[in-house]
């Protein structure tokens, strides 16, 4: 079993510097592969109710026997913007689960032409003084926008989970996350459905330390101060993507790496992409 380091969050919380993408585990076969990585050392369990895998979350977390070691995170979709709607999302997410409360709850996108990320900040913070959620942050929002959150409730949000991969850094967004003491943490850590593991940069790099691309990469997003949530059903797989802490990449490789930069690959912009 792979033994995942941790950080401390902006509330006190211990938070797994790498976690586990769910994206499509559904079913027996989701449950099984879910199961299997908490078996290899995940600690981390990422979600949203637009994966429609809740209920394979929550059994794999009750099969576990450990619930107490993982946070489980959740994601709040866009059609359940506004506070009363948050705590009735809130509600069906931990019934779908079948758990007690939600380790991590973030505001899926902001969907800032119906502009209620606001309120509906409100009321995550009511379900964590309620107890119903431990942590609570957002994914996909912009420097502007965490401000307006921070600025309108003085609450700031503990992550920040964002696209973030070699080709699209976001230098100036981790900068403002670590200045305002918000964890990064990275959706497509690998680019999927690119050439980037392809890049004879990491083969480089991989070549040098005795790993593979994958775990070049994945190490490369730790070094930044971001938590990478690779998805994978394959245990095999699972095992190499969280055994990246043996070895620590050089200044040069992380920069090397962080050159490969070219922008967003799926036009998902904050500023104008939504989802319900």
């Amino acid at each position: 079993m792979v033994t995942i380091p941790t950080v401390t969050l902006n509330d006190g919380t211990d938070f797994p510097e790498l976690g586990l993408g769910t994206y499509n585990l559904r079913g027996a076969e989701g449950v099984d592969a879910i199961t299997a990585a908490i078996t290899g050392g995940y600690r981390l369990l990422d979600s949203a109710v637009n994966y429609t895998n809740e209920a394979e979350v929550g059994e794999a977390v009750r099969r576990s026997g450990i619930r107490d070691e993982l946070i489980v995170t959740t994601k709040l979709p866009g059609r359940h913007h506004g506070y009363d709607e948050t705590i009735a999302s809130a509600a069906g997410s931990l019934e779908r689960m079948g758990l007690e409360r939600i380790d991590l709850y973030l505001i899926h996108w902001p969907n800032p032409s119906v502009d209620k990320y606001v309120d509906t900040w409100r009321a995550m913070i009511e379900l964590r003084e309620r107890g119903t959620v431990r942590s609570i942050g957002v994914s996909n929002f912009t420097e502007a926008m965490l401000t307006r959150l921070i600025d309108e409730t003085g609450i700031t949000p503990a992550v920040n989970q964002v696209e973030l991969h070699p080709y699209f850094p976001q230098a100036a967004l981790r900068e403002f996350h670590s200045a305002r003491g918000i964890r990064t943490e990275s959706w497509s850590p690998l680019a999927r459905r690119s050439e980037l593991l392809t890049e004879p940069v990491l083969a480089e790099a991989a070549a040098a330390h005795g790993v593979t691309p994958t775990q070049v990469v994945l190490r490369w997003h730790t070094q930044l101060g971001s938590t990478p949530i690779p998805k994978s059903a394959d245990p095999d797989r699972q095992r190499e993507n969280a055994d990246v802490f043996g070895f620590t990449l050089t200044d040069a490789e992380v920069a090397a790496i962080s050159a490969l930069e070219r922008g967003r690959l799926w036009g998902a912009d904050p500023e104008t992409h939504e989802e319900m």
